[in-house]
């Protein structure tokens, strides 16, 4: 998997320089080669008939610690820009919109017991 952005950048003036003395240390979001980013901070890999869906790495940063996945049954069906779970942290609770339309054929039920996978390993363990 190739990453096309830094993972983190730091910034800081040297004292020769005409700007106040200053620090700042930003990270970045994870941006994977082969996958589609939505708008709305959903992933979508596809593999032949079958795509994965997960929350993006700049999602997850954002919302924090997740202590709760509502998932969706299995052999139900989304419908492109609709709602199908939610992803709860300790700062909020956020929809997660569907950037495309289909019939679920698997759901990651690691999440129900572990929810911390989408920080650990968005894109990985924890679609």
């Amino acid at each position: 998997l190739g990453f096309s952005t830094a993972n983190a950048l730091k910034l800081s003036s040297s004292s020769s320089s005409k700007l106040p003395p200053f620090s700042l240390s930003r990270s970045f979001s994870s941006v994977l080669d082969g996958l589609k980013y939505s708008s709305s901070h959903e992933w979508v890999k596809h593999e032949g008939s079958i795509a994965t869906i997960g929350i993006t790495d700049h999602a997850q940063e954002h919302l924090g610690e997740v202590v709760f996945v509502e998932l969706p049954e299995a052999g139900g069906s989304v419908s492109k820009g609709n709602g199908f779970g939610a992803v709860e942290s300790v700062k909020a609770t956020s929809d997660v919109n569907s950037p495309i339309s289909g019939e679920i054929v698997e759901v990651n039920d690691k999440l129900t017991g572990k929810p911390g996978l989408i920080n650990s390993s968005p894109y990985e363990d924890g679609w």
